[in-house]
C-alpha cells in the first residue's frame, strides 16, 4: 500500500476511473489517502479521514512515505474556517485557493511544509487545544451558517456544491469531530434522543425514506428549526412529523431519529 496527501483545493472522488464516472465524494487540501489499486492513470483510493473509498486521478494528489503519513494522521490538524482563502507556496511564488473545512498541519508562525514545499497561511483557523464541548456547539452553528446557500451537489463537501451529508460532515469537521461520510453511516453514531424537545443546537436529524431507508439529514438550530442541504442549504422547520419547508408550505422529509454526538 502507498499514501499520499490532497496538495490541491477540491479533488473529486469518482465511483469508477473516468473523468465521466459519478462523483461520490471529495477531497480538500490537506486530507491524507491510502492508495488501494491502480488502473492505467486511476488510483483507488481510501480517505484516511473517513474510510470512503473511491477513485481518482493520478495526477491529483502528492505521494508520500508511509512516515510522513503517520506522522501527520498522528499530529494535529488545524482547520481553516474562511469560506475560501489563499495559500501562498513560498517555494515556487504561486497562489492556492482553499475553502472552508480543508486541513493545515504542521502549522508555526504562519509557515508549514508538504513535501518540498513551503506554504504560508493568514486565515483564520480552528484552535483545537481550546475547545471544549460548549465551543463545539458553538462553533457547530457558527460554521453551518457559512455553508448556508451553498448550492446542492451530489458528493460536495465544499460552500460551493454540498450533500446533505457532507454538509453535516464538514460541519462537525470543523469543530474536530469525525463523522462518517453517508447519512446512514452517520444514524449510527451518537446517542439516540427519544423526543426534538430533548435536543440541543448542533444536534443532528435524519430522515427515511419509504422503505426505512436514512436519505437524508441535517443540523437542528433549536426553536424547532433545522438547517438542511436540499436544492441549497437552507433554514426550515422541524417537527415530530420532519421538515416543513417554509417555502412550499409541504412536508419534504419524513423523520426518523434525533442523534447526540456530543
Amino acid at each position: 500500500m502507498s499514501f499520499g496527501i490532497c496538495n490541491l483545493s477540491i479533488v473529486p472522488l469518482r465511483a469508477e476511473p473516468s473523468n465521466k464516472a459519478e462523483m461520490i465524494s471529495q477531497i480538500l487540501f490537506g486530507e491524507l489517502i491510502k492508495i488501494i489499486e491502480k488502473s492505467n492513470s486511476w488510483l483507488r483510493v481510501s480517505l484516511d479521514y473517513d474510510n470512503y473509498e473511491g477513485w481518482i486521478d493520478e495526477k491529483q494528489y502528492l505521494p508520500i512515505s508511509e512516515e510522513l503519513f503517520n506522522n501527520v494522521k498522528n499530529s494535529k490538524s488545524n482547520i481553516c474556517l474562511d469560506i475560501v482563502q489563499l495559500l501562498i507556496n513560498k517555494t515556487n511564488n504561486t497562489a492556492l485557493p482553499i475553502v472552508l473545512g480543508s486541513s493545515l498541519t504542521y502549522l508555526v508562525k504562519q509557515n508549514f511544509k508538504i513535501g518540498d514545499n513551503i506554504y504560508t497561511y493568514k486565515g483564520e483557523l480552528t484552535d483545537i487545544e481550546q475547545l471544549s464541548n460548549i465551543s463545539k456547539r458553538k462553533i457547530i452553528i457558527r460554521s453551518a451558517y457559512k455553508y448556508l446557500n451553498a448550492p446542492y451537489l451530489w458528493g460536495g463537501r465544499s460552500p460551493f456544491g454540498i450533500d446533505c451529508s457532507g454538509f453535516t460532515q464538514m460541519v462537525y469537521k470543523i469543530a474536530c469531530i469525525k463523522l462518517l461520510r453517508d447519512a446512514s453511516a452517520q444514524a449510527l453514531q451518537g446517542r439516540t434522543l427519544n423526543f426534538i424537545s430533548d435536543a440541543e443546537q448542533g444536534d443532528l436529524a435524519f430522515f427515511d425514506d419509504d422503505e426505512g431507508n436514512i436519505i437524508h439529514t441535517g443540523i437542528l438550530l433549536g426553536e424547532n428549526k433545522i438547517m438542511h442541504a436540499s436544492g441549497k442549504v437552507h433554514i426550515d422547520i422541524i417537527d415530530h412529523f420532519g421538515i416543513f419547508n417554509v417555502e412550499t408550505k409541504k412536508y419534504t422529509h419524513k423523520l426518523r431519529l434525533i442523534k447526540k454526538i456530543i
